[in-house]
């Protein structure tokens, strides 16, 4: 069985990103990549090990400005409200990355690891940088899965904006950073995979206690709200690509996902009644198989 706590460190993109290496170095590598402010556990280890069982190596990682990789501290990131202005109304606005430099670091750790290629499965923002690299560097990329994200087209795949206006809502003294926690992520349960308080509240706990690091959540949401759509890229895709989403995702409604397997014409897409924006253990073992599926599919 598989182990968590096997942090190893790589140079990537002028970084150093923590990475998780899983399985035997010579199988097929399955690289994870993870999403908005969410450190490489957010990956359930089980995901990793039925991963493993299949046959491939399993590569989980933490993305820049999030978990043991380079933070990018000192460094202000644009207000929410400026950056829903440039939503709405085209203002300039200037982030400290976007999503291209994400998706560059997730290439430079193909370079570290001595990895030609790669099968990629992106989550939420990771997902997003997965399709980037897979349209960016095709030669890297052996299959993509996509799994509630979205294509950056406007209008597909935008939470309402109270559902934003919860994802940034302030510490009071009524809200501790943990209640607000468990707030935001009941909202994102779906209603048929419910967690209880005390399981996210020990989750969130374990994530603060590996690390923390607030500054970075409003850098990461600057690189999504800054980065043009990705409509052309997507069209250019010919990877063998997976798309899973959740019927009930209020973060990241379904019709991202419905958006991004319309501009990947042999896109494969796979919705979940009842999912909102987790992965829930009931359905790891059907995600690992279509992952698993969508790797041996010939284009």
């Amino acid at each position: 069985m598989i182990e968590a706590g096997n942090t190893q460190y790589a140079q990537c993109n002028g970084l150093k990103i923590a990475y998780e290496s899983f399985g035997k170095p010579e199988d097929p590598a399955i690289v994870l990549v993870a999403g908005l402010y969410n450190q490489l556990v957010r990956w359930p280890l089980e995901l990793c090990q039925l991963l493993v069982d299949r046959g491939f190596r399993v590569i989980r990682f933490d993305n820049r400005d999030i978990g043991l990789s380079d933070k990018f501290d000192g460094v202000r990131a644009p207000g929410y409200f400026r950056l829903l202005l440039r939503s709405y109304f085209g203002i300039p606005v200037s982030a400290p990355y976007n999503l291209d430099d994400m998706a560059a670091d997730t290439v430079g750790l193909l370079d570290a690891l001595e990895l030609s290629a790669a099968h990629l499965v992106g989550m939420s923002m990771g997902g997003m940088i997965s399709q980037i690299v897979a349209g960016r560097y095709p030669d890297r990329v052996l299959s993509l899965t996509s799994i509630m994200s979205t294509s950056g087209e406007r209008g597909k795949g935008e939470a309402s904006l109270k559902v934003s206006l919860k994802m940034v809502q302030p510490v009071s003294k009524d809200k501790t950073p943990l209640d607000i926690a468990v707030d935001i992520w009941q909202m994102l349960c779906g209603p048929a995979y419910p967690m209880t308080d005390s399981e996210i509240r020990a989750q969130v706990i374990a994530e603060h206690k590996r690390s923390s690091n607030p500054a970075g959540y409003m850098r990461q949401i600057s690189a999504i709200r800054t980065s043009p759509s990705r409509v052309a890229l997507l069209n250019a895709i010919k990877v063998p690509t997976l798309i899973i989403h959740g019927n009930q995702d209020v973060l990241v409604p379904v019709s991202g996902g419905i958006d991004t397997a319309k501009h990947i014409a042999h896109a494969e897409l796979v919705r979940f009644e009842g999912m909102g924006h987790t992965l829930p253990r009931e359905l790891l073992e059907t995600f690992a198989d279509l992952i698993v599926n969508n790797s041996a599919v010939q284009t």
